[in-house]
């Protein structure tokens, strides 16, 4: 009974599909549709039931209505791909081999193509699959050859297009999420990655969370192997497969965007935000420098470490596939590796203000540094326009330390001579200037090679710097830089009115550079004989003031020679007073100026005190011996009081 039941069953499933089974097509999707829904009709029963029926119409005499409607016969599942096709009855086409051989692998893809579940987590079943997409790429280059059937050439095409989609989406989700295909090895990708995210603190890095700041790192010598080998594997086979059948662009397209998000995050982790240009030039030095702080270290990690090991990756999975590994290398690490050098461009057009130029330097020894290191990395054609922009960065920091440079020399020339130091002290301008190039000289390699316009082109290999070279560019940059601050303190010393303050001006300040020259780099740069030329200018300087000074003092002392001829007792007395008038008014002024050098002020009130004592000291002793003064001579200051004082000349600054 339960027999018949069945028979009835089938029969009208037959009766349905002939009825409505107006192609192959559409007959094979309607017993497909019958097969799924009740187990009692298995797709072999079917075959079987619609065999036997065309059998019996074919059999029958007169054909009659029922041969108009039977069905051609089709093999049980799987059919043999060398199998002979069948004449069909009511006119339809043959059913070739072909045919059988696509159905078939039609309907063991689309079981894998409808899995909520990665193919990838159960092994045989990628195996399966693959072997599955195989044997359909196989069926199309067959039909592609032959040309005959271009109806089932568009259908297997069309298969093989769910195929690469399938095998797109299993890829992405191999690259983003590798746990979730077969189990992982205690200790690899997947344990590391756990380890790492409670090194930062946790988060992942998405959603409303701040995503936490990596470490600072030092050795460069890492690589990140983001997948297990046996990831690399998988991911492999698909590339190749999927490269194989045209969609090599779409399997790239799909790695890079699956990396993208690695790369961004790992740069976020950085604490590197994206600036654009605008933002970089309205932002204060104190929030740039904070960047830039930031950006050197992220700068190293990213093309030392990130973009490397994204190289060595996608040289694994696309191994032998070029140029759609190159291409895919590209699109995954080109967005932030240009947030990066765009900032750099963004500081190099920004402000020249002296004051940036060490963290210039900064970013450019970190870019120079690096440029050999990226010939590997991007050696194919679709990443040297990368190598192309890190070159083109360091160029424009190397034009904006020379520009800086400049700025320099401006800021000294624009420098007001309004205000005097007072008591002709060291002015700001000369420390600042000074200060400033004794440090850059800190960097004078980097200087060296950017004043000669090579930007890196030694391959970030240090230039040689010839100690005994006081003409390279940077040394008479500097000489230029300093015969620029010579005439604005010539300029500046113009304010005082007293020209004895003017000279002592000029002293402090040739005594500062000096020093400044000798204790630092700036002497190799300027050279022995520049040294000397200041030294003599500081000297000539210390002559004017004594001459402009007291000249006129030891004018008023002269009393002519001994013997006949000496002047009067009276006109002695006169000189005296004369004497003590002029040096009250000296001592008063001069005791509150400044020369900042010890040595320099003792040579200056030993010079003066030499040019003084003898003729005051004789002045005095004339006095004493002359008859006409007698006991009632009066001598307001002695050559010791006199001494006394100068020695205590020039202590502004102690006061």
């Amino acid at each position: 009974m339960a027999e018949d039941g069945e028979e009835k069953l089938l029969a009208t499933v037959q009766h349905i599909v002939q009825t409505l089974g107006s192609s192959d097509t559409m007959t094979e999707d309607i017993l497909k549709v019958f097969s799924n829904y009740d187990g009692r009709l298995s797709l072999d029963k079917l075959y079987a039931a619609r065999s036997a029926a065309a059998a019996a119409g074919a059999g029958g005499a007169g054909g009659g209505g029922a041969g108009e409607h039977s069905m051609a016969p089709s093999p049980p599942r799987p059919p043999p791909p060398a199998a002979v096709a069948v004449p069909a009855a009511g006119g339809r086409p043959p059913v070739t081999s072909m045919e059988r051989t696509v159905r078939a692998l039609d309907r063991q893809i689309s079981q894998f193509v409808a899995m909520d579940r990665l193919i990838w987590a159960d092994s045989a079943d990628a195996d399966a699959f693959l072997e599955a997409v195989d044997d359909l790429v196989g069926t199309v280059q067959e039909l592609d050859a032959a040309g005959t059937n271009r109806a089932l050439l568009d259908r297997a095409d069309e298969l093989l297009s769910r195929c690469m989609a399938r095998l797109e989406d299993e890829f992405r989700a191999l690259i983003e999420r590798p746990d979730d295909a077969a189990p992982v090895v205690p200790g690899g990708f997947g344990s590391d990655g756990s380890d790492e995210e409670d090194d930062f603190g946790g988060g992942d890095g998405y959603g409303d969370e701040p995503i936490p700041i990596a470490k600072p790192v030092t050795d460069y010598d890492v690589v990140i192997d983001a997948l297990s080998p046996g990831s690399i594997a998988n991911v492999h086979q698909i590339a190749r497969r999927m490269v194989d059948t045209g969609f090599g662009r779409e399997c790239a397209e799909a790695y890079a965007a699956a990396r993208r998000s690695f790369v961004d995050e790992s740069v976020a982790r950085l604490g590197v935000r994206p600036r654009t240009a605008e933002e970089v030039h309205a932002s204060s030095w104190e929030e740039l420098e904070f960047d830039i702080a930031r950006w050197i270290p992220a700068f190293n990690m990213v093309f030392r470490i990130l973009i490397p090991s994204e190289r060595r990756l996608c040289d694994r999975v696309f191994d032998g596939l070029a140029p759609f590994g190159d291409l895919a290398f590209v699109a995954a690490v080109r967005t932030q590796a240009l947030q990066l050098i765009s900032f750099g461009d963004a500081i190099s057009s920004s402000s020249r203000a002296p004051e940036r130029l060490f963290r210039v330097v900064d970013m450019y020894e970190a870019v120079r540094d690096l440029l050999p290191d990226l010939d590997p990395v991007f050696s194919d054609p679709y990443s040297a326009a990368l190598r192309a922009e890190v070159s083109a960065v360091c160029n424009t920091l190397g034009s904006s330390i020379k520009g800086i440079f400049m700025e320099l020399e401006n800021l000294i020339r624009r420098d007001p001579a309004r205000v005097a130091a007072p008591g002709g002290g060291i002015h700001p301008i000369t420390r600042y200037v000074m200060n400033y190039l004794r440090a850059a000289c800190g960097s004078r390699q980097t200087l060296e090679e950017v004043m000669e316009g090579d930007f890196g082109a030694n391959g970030g290999a240090p230039v040689a710097v010839d100690p005994d070279r006081p003409t390279s560019s940077l040394a008479v940059h500097i000489a230029w830089i300093m015969d620029v601050l010579h005439k604005n303190l010539d300029t500046k010393s113009k304010i005082y009115r007293d020209p004895s303050l003017a000279c002592i001006f000029l002293m402090n300040n040739g005594k500062y550079i000096i020093q400044k020259v000798n204790d630092s780099e700036l002497g190799v740069l300027l050279g022995d004989e520049w040294i000397k030329q200041m030294t003599t200018r500081v000297r000539r300087w210390s002559m004017d003031y004594q001459r402009t000074t007291w000249g006129k003092v030891t004018t008023v002392l002269q009393t002519g020679g001994p013997g006949i001829g000496g002047l009067p007792a009276k006109a002695m007395l006169q000189k005296l007073r004369m004497f003590n008038t002029y040096f009250e008014e000296i001592y008063a002024a001069q005791s509150e100026w400044v020369i900042a050098d010890d040595q320099l002020r003792l040579d200056i009130r030993a010079a003066v005190a030499d040019t003084v004592m003898p003729v005051y000291a004789g002045l005095i002793a004339k006095l004493k011996s002359s008859p006409e003064t007698g006991r009632d001579l009066y001598i307001k200051y002695t050559p010791e009081n006199v001494e006394a004082h100068i020695q205590q000349l020039f202590g502004g600054a102690a006061k």
